[in-house]
This record gives C-alpha cells, structure tokens and sequence, in this order.
C-alpha cells in the first residue's frame, strides 16, 4: 500500500513522528481487507494488537511517498503474526513484526473458525 507523508505526520523538522509508523501499518493492514472488499471487523469478532517489535531504520520525511509492505509470518488459532515493512523506494525505513489476537465481540479470546482462517492465510499470503 501507498501511504504519502503528510505536514500532518511530521514534527517541525519535516520527520514522521514515530507512533506515525504504526498507523501506516494499520492503515495498510485494514487496507489489505477493503481491497478484496472485506472488512478487518468479522461477524463474529475483530483483531486487537498483542505484542509488537519495531525497528526505526531511517526516518520518514514530509511529502515521502512510502510502501507498506505485509507479510505474514504466522497463522495460529487465536492469533497472526506478521512482519511490516515500510519503504521509501527500495531504502527500507521501518520494520515492524506485530502479533494480532482474536477477539468475540464481547471480549473474549476467540478461536478462527476454518473459514476465517482459510481467508486469512490467502489475504495474507
């Protein structure tokens, strides 16, 4: 995914605010869903960040144009882990390893049912 760098993203110094990486990640994550005409909030429960790992390669500048990378790295019962990665051109920026869980609309750790992880793994393959 396309993510342009806003005056917005950026401190006075024209730099992508750190947290800044995570919403392109998220956006891409959501994006990735809405591209097959899908939603990341299923009918029967939605994905809530575990754990994450990020690692700031290079900073992001105002008016960067930048790919969001995904992949995935794991497909459990109750959770994903992919791996994001966000470019500028072929220089790599940012990477970001991000667990996501499965969770009922009423809060609680939820399994995927075969088809959910059916769709999951070709989504995110």
């Amino acid at each position: 995914m396309k993510i342009r760098v806003y005056y917005e993203d950026t401190d006075l110094g024209g730099v992508v605010y750190h947290s800044n990486y995570l919403n392109f990640c998220e956006r891409a994550r959501s994006e990735l869903f809405f591209s097959k005409g899908l939603s990341p909030v299923l009918e029967e429960g939605h994905f809530v960040a575990k754990s994450l790992e990020a690692d700031y390669v290079k900073p992001a500048l105002f008016a960067d144009l930048l790919e969001v990378k995904t992949e995935l790295l794991s497909l459990k019962y109750a959770s994903f882990t992919l791996q994001q990665t966000i470019y500028r051109g072929q220089e790599k920026l940012f990477v970001m390893k991000i667990k996501l869980a499965y969770l009922t609309h009423d809060g609680q750790v939820g399994r995927f049912s075969d088809e959910t992880r059916g769709m999951l793994s070709t989504l995110l393959s």
